[in-house]
């Protein structure tokens, strides 16, 4: 794979919740036309479309690329959990890295109902089993909902290796509303402090308050990608190209390590990060800005540290120094992240790739990061794929 893939445009429609959003064919092609309109280029000169959504049946994809355009091109829907946008992002590159195609389209949605994620097939074995399996044998959570003990548990385990006070996590969701605020795509733009999150209501005592979990969300995002030929031939904008991308999944430590950690996808972050790096021969000492899969305050945490963002127990600190924020070392989630802007599964991984395109342009208005160069990506699913993108200013 030798040719430069360039994000030519991207799109993304204010994130809403469960009920309060237009039906996901509707906030599909929304995205999908204005990342076309972003790029200045009409469906007609798409050759495929990898389209990811969790909840929906199949073909949801072409229910919502049809009134964009009905071409005939390829249109592969895709389902990985939380990672599933990113992971139409990572289809989309190889396609045009391979020399496939030369302009394709990645699109993402999700129309979501309220309240915490659960199976929608009872009646067959859960891709988690061996996820619960585990879960049960280390934490003590009773009654607590899959997608909060799994990262509540996570944060419990950096508590008990390393002394993270609770308060760290309480920070990290301040951080998120205070980036929020100056982005009017995010679903919640109200700033709260540690405080107010310390004292919001208990969902597991000593591990994890209300504030502390992304909220069930709503929206769509959109991305088109091209090869460098096919920019120049055009004349689409080449300011912004993918340096380097990788996909990891599940390996033995996940379930061998005994740790709520690697049961979250730690190692999965770490190994895909560090082929980034290597691959574009940079270190995270390099990265201006990130976007990061905040599902919980307590896995921005966490990932500071798999990410090589700071050093293995060193996130609270890390957290304290301010060098997770404009002014510090690198900025984290600028859009407000999952936990602000909201987490609609299939359109999470693309809105994160909006928010980093647009700060490499310089064109993030009230959230830019100042002369940022390097921007790196972090999506993360349970069950599990992790994708992790580095974007490079040219």
């Amino acid at each position: 794979m030798s040719s430069h893939v360039h994000v030519a445009g991207v799109g993304m429609i204010p994130f809403a919740k469960p009920g309060a959003s237009a039906p996901y064919h509707e906030m599909g092609a929304e995205a999908a036309r204005r990342a076309l309109s972003d790029a200045g280029l009409d469906y007609g000169m798409v050759e495929q479309a990898y389209v990811g959504y969790v909840y929906g049946d199949s073909t949801c994809g072409q229910r919502a690329l049809y009134p964009v355009g009905m071409s005939g091109i390829p249109i592969v829907n895709v389902n990985n959990n939380c990672s599933t946008g990113s992971t139409a992002l990572y289809l989309a590159r190889q396609a045009i890295a391979s020399g496939a195609a030369d302009c394709v389209l990645a699109l993402g949605f999700e129309q979501m109902k309220p309240g915490a994620l659960g199976s929608v097939y009872t009646d067959r074995p859960s891709a988690f089993g061996e996820f619960d399996a585990a879960a049960d044998k280390l934490v003590d959570a009773a009654g607590i909902p899959l997608a909060l003990r799994y990262f509540g548990g996570a944060g419990l385990s950096h508590m008990q290796k390393h002394g993270t006070p609770l308060s760290s996590f309480a920070k990290v969701r301040a951080k998120a509303s205070r980036h929020a605020v100056n982005n009017p795509l995010a679903l919640f733009r109200k700033e709260v402090t540690a405080d107010d999150v310390m004292n919001d209501q208990v969902i597991w005592p000593g591990v994890m308050t209300r504030l502390m979990a992304c909220p069930p969300t709503c929206g769509g995002a959109a991305a088109i990608l091209v090869s460098e030929k096919f920019a120049a031939r055009h004349g689409l904008r080449q300011d912004v190209r993918i340096a380097a991308q990788a996909m990891t999944t599940d390996t033995p430590s996940t379930f061998g390590a005994a740790d709520m950690m690697q049961l979250v996808g730690y190692d999965m972050s770490r190994v895909a990060a560090d082929k980034v790096y290597e691959v574009a021969g940079v270190g995270p000492e390099d990265i201006d800005v990130v976007e990061l899969h905040d599902c919980f305050a307590h896995n921005e945490l966490i990932t500071y540290e798999a990410l090589g963002l700071c050093p293995e127990g060193g996130a609270a600190r890390f957290i304290d120094d301010g060098d997770n924020t404009y002014g510090g070392r690198i900025v984290t989630n600028p859009s407000g992240g999952l936990l602000s802007k909201g987490h609609p599964l299939g359109a999470t991984g693309l809105a994160q790739c909006y928010e980093l395109t647009r700060q490499l342009r310089g064109a993030a208005e009230r959230t830019q990061v100042d002369g940022a160069r390097l921007a790196l990506q972090h999506n993360l699913g349970l069950g599990g794929a992790c994708v992790v993108t580095l974007y490079e200013r040219v």
